[in-house]
């Protein structure tokens, strides 16, 4: 058995941690140590596995209920707990099973690789660990980074998990750091058992002039300053396409106009969108002719 591996350390937090923390701590080591961008480096791959993995279970309430209180095996937490309930049921109301279900795991109580599995017989004795029970296989946990345009539309796209090509259909407004479960597409269950869960963590890069906030997109874009005086129309980009907006006479740097639904897509409904909004950067002309200074001269002698 590997060395234990400490989640709350993996990604830098505290065991107090809030789950936002855990949400900004995971963010930002994914992309620091995403394969992509540490391409041939086998240290940034495990490192990019082992946050996968403790951010799995740090971002699930049930999973680190169980972590904090089992340790590297929290995962036999349910086995111990229905092997618990067994022993009960065998020794009447009184006895160690029922001793057992205020233990609080602490690394180290179980020694070297056999720790588990000794302690487990011990505790519930041979007859118990041959139990037919069924059980849920082990739950696989896969990162896909796309850019921040592909996330704006419903896709197909197959990975590759555990040697097995998986085709998914990921929905358009999929966020950074998102994780969605495929039910059914982890380990092979024990004893008959459901298979395990793969979960799947987005790493959303952004490739477009765009910020996004939720279902809303933000962008600053340049003015002519004739245009910002006298008013008029402005062709812009948005992520559909280009559009025409009005502008205002005398409009100043810095105003902001809302585009309403022309923003980023709602996750998982259909035809709703966020809004753009737009940041006016009104634009000084630059190499002006002397007729051009002329004129400002003299709008500027009309002014005083």
């Amino acid at each position: 058995m590997p060395g234990f591996i400490d989640y709350y350390q993996v990604l830098g937090v505290d065991k107090n941690a809030s789950e936002d923390d855990i949400k900004k701590a995971y963010r930002k080591l994914a992309r620091k140590y995403h394969p992509d961008l540490n391409p041939n480096n086998e240290e940034a791959k495990k490192k990019f596995q082992q946050i996968n993995e403790a951010n799995e279970v740090l971002s699930d309430a049930e999973k680190r209920k169980k972590y904090d209180q089992y340790g590297e095996h929290w995962k036999h937490a349910d086995q111990m707990e229905e092997a618990r309930r067994q022993q009960q049921q065998q020794q009447g109301s009184r006895g160690f099973g029922q001793g057992f279900e205020g233990y609080t795991y602490s690394h180290g109580d179980f020694g070297d690789a056999g720790g588990f599995s000794d302690f487990f017989e011990e505790l519930f004795g041979r007859q118990q660990r041959r139990s037919s029970a069924r059980y849920k296989g082990e739950d696989y946990r896969a990162s896909l980074q796309m850019n921040l345009a592909d996330a704006y539309e419903t896709h197909k796209q197959v990975l590759n998990v555990n040697g097995k090509s998986i085709r998914i259909t990921i929905p358009a407004g999929v966020e950074d750091g998102q994780v969605i479960k495929l039910k059914g597409y982890g380990g092979e269950g024990i004893n008959g058992g459901p298979k395990g869960d793969l979960y799947i963590t987005f790493v959303i890069n952004n490739n477009t002039p765009f910020r996004r906030s939720g279902d809303d997109l933000y962008r600053n874009v340049d003015l002519p300053l004739y245009v910002a005086v006298l008013g008029g129309e402005q062709i812009i980009d948005t992520m559909s396409g280009k559009i025409k907006l009005k502008v205002s006479p005398e409009t100043q740097s810095g105003t902001q106009v809302r585009v309403k639904g022309k923003g980023f897509p709602k996750y998982k409904k259909e035809g709703e969108y966020g809004d753009l909004y737009i940041t006016w950067n009104v634009q000084v002309p630059t190499n002006l002719t002397e007729q051009e200074k002329e004129l400002f001269k003299q709008l500027a002698n009309i002014k005083k």
